[in-house]
């Protein structure tokens, strides 16, 4: 007979008051969903692990809310992942989901082709397209994002390919055509809200991956197309079978002179801490390689 632990029959008392992550209840809100999303998740830990002082979140039942409140709220949250065979690296997360950033948007007459990201081809006929400032820019972290974006006039949804370096901290640099559905053109800089959404392409199909001009088994530079969220970072599995993180350029391509011949494993992490694994991509030049998995929502 197993034995049952004091851990195991705290454990099971609190899996009887949340019986998923994906549907949350009355109880579920008041005990666990600390950041008021109406879901417990890795972003009630990452709110607990930010405000331990203030959080209240009594799952053991001991008057207190402490330390090992927040392991049960984790080991929790990594079962409830495991069963739906989602990794989570919650150290890559970059913000809550659905947050709002504000700044200035202007327009500019670029970006569907030479954008910094070099995400080409991209078709005027699929998205309207937006440069990004430099700090939300990140080193391409934003690179390829989808957000919606908002003005006096309206919201429309835009792909992030390109980079405004003059611009501060959420600013945006609206395709010459977007701009006019959001805020009128004479006023050529206006306040704008804007959140990252998913990407509408990635809905049923895979990642892609295209590979620099020049690659080799010796030098070589892979990119990440049709993420339903921005990308954080990229491994790829060595002969030691280790991972191990690729430096990412600011043009958007992880480079390493490490990676070998091929065919990749490739882990792949996004902004909200979703981990996906690809294997056998193959080193192939002038065409995008379909990938199988996509990130969850």
């Amino acid at each position: 007979m197993k034995k049952i632990t004091r851990f195991s029959a705290v454990l099971a008392a609190f899996l009887m008051i949340i019986p998923s992550c994906s549907t949350a209840n009355a109880e579920t809100s008041i005990l666990t969903d600390l950041n008021n999303d109406k879901m417990t998740d890795i972003f009630d830990v990452v709110e607990f692990r930010a405000n331990p002082e203030t959080t209240q979140c009594d799952i053991d039942n001991s008057s207190v809310t402490n330390k090992t409140d927040l392991n049960y709220l984790s080991r929790y949250i990594v079962r409830e992942t495991l069963e739906n065979s989602y990794i989570m690296d919650e150290s890559a997360i970059l913000e809550p989901m659905n947050t709002v950033h504000t700044g200035d948007g202007t327009f500019y007459g670029g970006g569907y082709e030479g954008g910094c990201a070099m995400l080409d081809p991209i078709s005027k006929d699929d998205c309207w397209i937006v440069a990004m400032n430099l700090a939300d820019y990140n080193t391409a972290q934003l690179a390829g994002a989808y957000i919606e974006v908002t003005g006096e006039l309206g919201t429309i949804e835009m792909f992030v390919s390109d980079l405004l370096p003059e611009g501060k901290k959420g600013d945006l640099d609206l395709y010459v055509d977007a701009f006019p559905l959001i805020a009128p053109v004479e006023k050529g800089r206006v306040p704008v809200s804007w959140h990252i959404i998913p990407l509408y392409s990635a809905e049923n199909a895979p990642v892609k991956f295209v590979f620099k001009e020049g690659s080799t088994e010796f030098w070589c530079g892979v990119q990440v197309r049709n993420h339903r969220y921005p990308i954080t970072k990229l491994e790829y599995l060595n002969k030691d079978d280790e991972f191990v993180e690729v430096p990412r350029r600011n043009y958007n391509y992880f480079e390493s002179r490490e990676y070998g011949a091929g065919p990749f494993t490739f882990r792949i992490t996004d902004i909200y801490g979703h981990v996906i694994i690809e294997e056998n991509i193959p080193l192939v030049l002038d065409e995008i390689v379909d990938g199988e998995n996509q990130f969850p929502y």
